[in-house]
């Protein structure tokens, strides 16, 4: 069977093309590839099907162009992937809009935003046919053995006669060697990283991809939803499997790869063997990874370094051991140094931090300590971000009893908690607070570690244009634009759940109406990449 597999990006929240092409002849494109949909597709090839990818990253590919390809090609499956609430609206155009050109051919939505809300995804998305809930691999085969009835396909939600059904449940795949590496070389993209301008990974303008050596994390903060998507489970891939496909991806040309995995440093003995095996194996590629700051695989860190990991990002959140509490953590502020000096004591060349403000029953002062806190750390990088809530996660849970959100009317919107929470500080105030803290920070940084600092700036330096570095240096002591572009506008009307309100109502748009909203969309998109391509100036990349 042929299958199209579309990777759905919301166009306000992730970085956009750049204007030149590898020497390889393939577009360039910065941002982490859509693996999702890249495992899926080495899965259905290898079953014997024809699989067919877009990544609406690609500048060439928008809805239009996808729904011309339906047409010509008669898929039986069109299956849609996207991430998280922000991109939700933008699939259900696409769908509403493939429905209206082709009414035949079925549909699918898939990830972890359409796992968790499947019934109500199908109810206010009638176009599609079936919501895949977990992993896609068996069930995608599955469910194309019996599309025309997959009363038995675990995992599946669809309808009958009007009703919605939710199939049992699909047990959890803990054999994930058994997979085959992703189908990277049939999208015509070379994905680079957005470096600091956006989550700095590698820091490489090699070739780059992404990597899954396990899925889930176990910890109970109250903001992920990640222990529910995997049932608190944490399943990895043996190391021998690891290795085996970072030779396939260094004897394919790609110089730096970032594994994807919720937790990495779980595993001290996967952990050895898998450096160990990079090393013997006398392998370049740089690495980076996500972790906890109380993993007890600390002491592998110098193994780490010596086997090119060039990236340890820490999930910190708070210099407050009250907002950690809050956030149930489960982590201290004493451990949280300890790792990050471990780290870099270990000869890791980027440790960076993830930080979260606007968190519930915070305080000014509380924020001040996370800044206090943070400028003490030998961080390289560092990220302060506005903390979310989202559906079925402990804290949407404590705000339905709060009744600060309705689980029937509000499942679907994106909220940044200090729009909800009245134990939050006012939206104005976070900013505030964080401006005058990012400032202190650099100073800070600037002072205390100018050599650090030095190193870091060189290294953007090699990949980025000296305006882009400098920009970065004195965006904080800029001050608050005044007015708002458009693209603003737009991202504060997902914040602020109005987009969303829109986009519930899209099945009852007529065509027409359906199609007005699609050529605003295509030419907002449009602006937003040409002010892209002409801010960034970024160096081609060689082919190796």
């Amino acid at each position: 069977m042929l299958v199209f597999l579309i990777h759905v990006r919301d166009p306000q929240f992730y970085a956009l093309p750049a204007k030149t092409r590898a020497k390889n002849g393939r577009i360039r494109v910065m941002g982490f590839p859509p693996i999702g949909i890249m495992s899926l597709s080495a899965v259905l090839k290898r079953a014997g099907h024809e699989c067919v990818m877009f990544d609406q990253a690609h500048p060439e590919t928008p809805n239009e162009v996808i729904i011309e390809e339906i047409k010509r090609r008669k898929p039986a499956l069109v299956g849609m992937s996207f991430l998280s609430t922000t991109s939700y609206p933008y699939a259900k155009i696409l769908a509403r809009q493939i429905r209206v050109a082709d009414a035949s051919v079925k549909l699918a939505f898939g990830g972890v935003f359409a796992s968790l809300n499947a019934g109500l995804v199908k109810l206010q998305c009638p176009e599609i046919d079936f919501v895949c809930r977990g992993d896609g691999e068996q069930l995608l085969l599955d469910l194309l053995d019996r599309m025309d009835d997959p009363h038995d396909v675990a995992g599946v939600t669809w309808a009958k006669d009007g009703k919605v059904i939710n199939n049992p449940n699909r047990t959890m795949e803990r054999h994930l060697d058994q997979w085959p590496f992703p189908d990277r070389e049939s999208l015509e993209l070379d994905f680079v990283e957005s470096m600091p301008l956006d989550v700095p990974a590698v820091l490489s303008m090699e070739r780059f991809t992404t990597m899954q050596t396990s899925r889930g994390c176990p910890w109970p903060c109250v903001f992920c939803d990640i222990p529910i998507f995997n049932e608190g489970k944490w399943r990895a891939r043996s190391a021998q499997h690891v290795v085996d496909e970072l030779k396939y991806l260094e004897a394919n040309g790609y110089g730096s790869v970032y594994f994807v995995d919720d937790h990495f440093l779980l595993q001290p003995k996967r952990i050895d063997a898998i450096c160990n095996g990079i090393i013997d194996a006398k392998l370049s590629i740089q690495w980076g990874i996500e972790g906890r700051v109380d993993s007890v695989a600390q002491h592998l860190f110098p193994a780490m370094a010596k086997a090119h990991c060039r990236t340890v990002m820490f999930g910190i959140e708070s210099g407050s051991q009250k907002i950690l509490d809050r956030l149930q953590k489960e982590q201290t502020l004493a451990e949280v140094e300890t790792a990050v000096r471990n780290a870099k004591k270990a000869g890791i060349e980027i440790v960076h931090g993830f930080f979260t403000v606007g968190n519930p029953d915070e305080t000014v002062e509380d924020m001040q300590k996370t800044f206090d806190f943070a400028s003490k750390l030998p961080l390289d990088t560092f990220g302060f971000n506005r903390l979310c809530v989202y559906r079925g996660t402990p804290l949407w849970q404590e705000y339905i009893k709060r009744g600060l959100v309705s689980d029937a009317k509000d499942w679907y919107k994106y909220f940044k908690c200090s729009e909800i929470d009245p134990t939050c500080l006012p939206g104005a105030t976070i900013n505030s607070v964080r401006q005058e803290g990012l400032k202190k920070l650099f100073i800070y940084k600037l002072t205390r570690y100018p050599i650090q600092t030095f190193k870091l700036l060189r290294r953007f330096l090699r990949y980025m244009p000296f305006r882009d570095v400098a920009y970065l240096i004195i965006k904080p002591f800029l001050g608050q634009k005044k007015g708002a572009t458009k693209a603003e506008v737009l991202s504060r009307a997902v914040e602020h759940a109005e987009m969303k309100d829109a986009a519930a109502q899209l099945t009852q748009l007529s065509d027409e109406l359906l199609h007005s909203v699609l050529e605003e969309s295509k030419a907002e998109r449009q602006r937003i990449q040409q002010e892209a391509e002409g801010s960034r100036e970024l160096p081609m990349i060689s082919a190796r």
